[in-house]
């Protein structure tokens, strides 16, 4: 055994992130496509000879480059080589560095945590109403290989999810001043290195997570509170368990929104936010939303580091049923291999799942946003592939969108995006969480652009979104659309439908 450093440089020259990266015996398998599409170099050196060539590497690229050093850890290593990668980056504030590993051959390693939403809701009113028959996520709350939130305090600062193995840190508090400000948000890039340098709780081992092993704390308990027209927190039910997690909420003396609760991944999005920036995906813990952020050294984000479970947000498919189905062995789930082929809203997608018969099985029904978000492949995207986020095992249903170019759906879940209304604390559930595999669109600026990236999950109305509170509308060509919100998000009550079995 011998020790390694891996080293993290932001380089200015529009610009480069020089990463070192000791690979075990996987080389290059390990690697982003971003950082293998970006390589200028891949030089594999003796153990005994790295040192000399790193000295002289880093005194080349620091003259051309005014370097600043943004992170420095010790790992054992027993490798034999040094892989020197120059990775694509820039002074935007992001790593650049989009996920490729999407999948592996491991089982059991993708638990995944419900919703832990027990409610259900009359689609029309919002009102709460029997959940027996209803076909809602809040109908199945025992299923197998669904499992309900257990958290364990280590009395440390950290917390334990019993279900993923994964450890956290309990509060996004970077600063230590026992405040949750603006003070305490990070870019994404100096969140990797703040979660990639930190020794703490007698580890030195964590790390920023996916998004997939960010979203697995999302409690759809939470009530949204973009309607809340209050100052005080309080009264509001986040997204994350409060009983064992500090919640960051905008902070509203420094000019920012209450819903300004966005944390940091590591998942940068292939394509482009906004059709023009590289965007990070990120969870709102307060408002209950994934969307791509954009990477720019102005915007920050709270931060919440993890340690332990690698594996977790990996999927291991392989198809079954004659092609029918995919069966996800990292999960426990099978899945519909295509598509339902059609739009439906969301009270006909449920009934659409209840009564499906395929591969013999008639207990298929419409998926919670944690299981459908489990099957996002964050490595893909329609402008960069020519296909929607999702595995190739899978079929998807393409249309010609409100842009008038082709594009892939949005799915229903069976989760309900709860509002809490003017004061907070209603429980309107009018609304229905959706995950996207095609572009995220608004009309922003007026323009369509893909806003939140393809692998967001947001909400609109379930039957109506005409109806919409404040909505708007425009016909760019391509027929009439609806959007709503700070980046014109646009609403379709017609959503696709893939369906799944435990």
């Amino acid at each position: 055994m011998h020790k390694s450093t891996r080293i993290f440089r932001n380089f200015n020259i529009q610009s480069v992130l020089a990463g070192l990266a000791f690979q075990r015996s996987k080389t290059t398998q390990s690697l982003g496509p971003g950082a293998r599409s970006s390589v200028q170099k891949f030089l594999f050196l003796p153990a005994g000879r790295y040192l000399t060539f790193l000295s002289a590497a880093m005194m080349t690229l620091a003259s051309l480059s005014q370097c600043s050093l943004l992170g420095l850890e010790e790992e054992e290593d027993n490798s034999q080589e040094l892989a020197l990668l120059l990775v694509a980056s820039s002074s935007s504030g992001c790593t650049y560095e989009s996920e490729s590993v999407t999948t592996t051959s491991s089982t059991g390693q993708f638990t995944l945590v419900d919703t832990a939403q027990t409610d259900c809701f009359n689609s029309t009113t919002g009102s709460t109403q029997s959940c027996s028959g209803s076909g809602q996520d809040g109908a199945y709350n025992s299923l197998t290989n669904t499992k309900q939130p257990s958290y364990s305090s280590n009395g440390n600062g950290t917390i334990t999810d019993n279900n993923t193995g994964l450890t956290w840190t309990s509060s996004p508090d970077t600063n230590g001043d026992s405040t949750l400000n603006v003070s305490d948000k990070l870019t994404q890039l100096d969140a990797y290195n703040y979660c990639a340098n930190l020794n703490y709780a007698g580890s030195d081992d964590w790390r920023l997570p996916t998004i997939k092993q960010l979203y697995s704390l999302m409690d759809f308990r939470g009530k949204d509170p973009s309607g809340y027209t209050g100052t005080s927190t309080s009264v509001l039910t986040p997204f994350l368990n409060d009983t064992y997690f500090s919640v960051g909420f905008g902070d509203q003396s420094a000019g920012e929104r209450i819903i300004d609760g966005q944390y940091a991944t590591t998942s940068v999005y292939k394509s482009k936010v906004f059709d023009t920036v590289t965007g990070m995906f990120g969870v709102n813990f307060v408002d209950g939303r994934i969307k791509g952020y954009p990477c720019l050294n102005s915007k920050t984000f709270y931060v919440l580091c993890v340690r332990g479970n690698t594996e977790y947000g990996k999927n291991n498919f392989r198809l079954t049923d004659s092609g029918a189905t995919v069966t996800d062995d990292a999960t426990g789930l099978v899945w519909q291999q295509s598509d339902g082929g059609t739009t439906r809203n969301f009270d006909d997608a449920i009934s659409y799942c209840e009564g499906l018969s395929l591969a013999g099985q008639t207990d298929w029904r419409l998926p919670n946003i944690k299981e459908l978000n489990s099957i996002v492949d964050y490595s893909r995207a329609p402008d960069t592939d020519s296909a929607p986020a999702l595995n190739s095992i899978f079929t998807a249903s393409s249309f010609s969108n409100e842009e008038g170019i082709t594009d892939y759906g949005w799915y229903w879940s069976s989760t309900t995006h709860v509002s809490g209304g003017s004061n907070g604390t209603s429980n309107d559930g009018k609304n229905g969480a959706y995950q996207t595999f095609g572009r995220a669109l608004g009309y922003y600026q007026n323009q369509l652009s893909d806003v939140h990236g393809a692998g967001g999950q947001r909400s609109n109305y379930k039957l109506d979104v005409s109806t919409t509170t404040g909505v708007s509308s425009i016909n760019l060509g391509n027929g009439l659309f609806y959007y709503h919100g700070p980046q014109g998000d646009v609403l379709r009550h017609n959503n696709y439908v893939r369906c799944v079995r435990n």
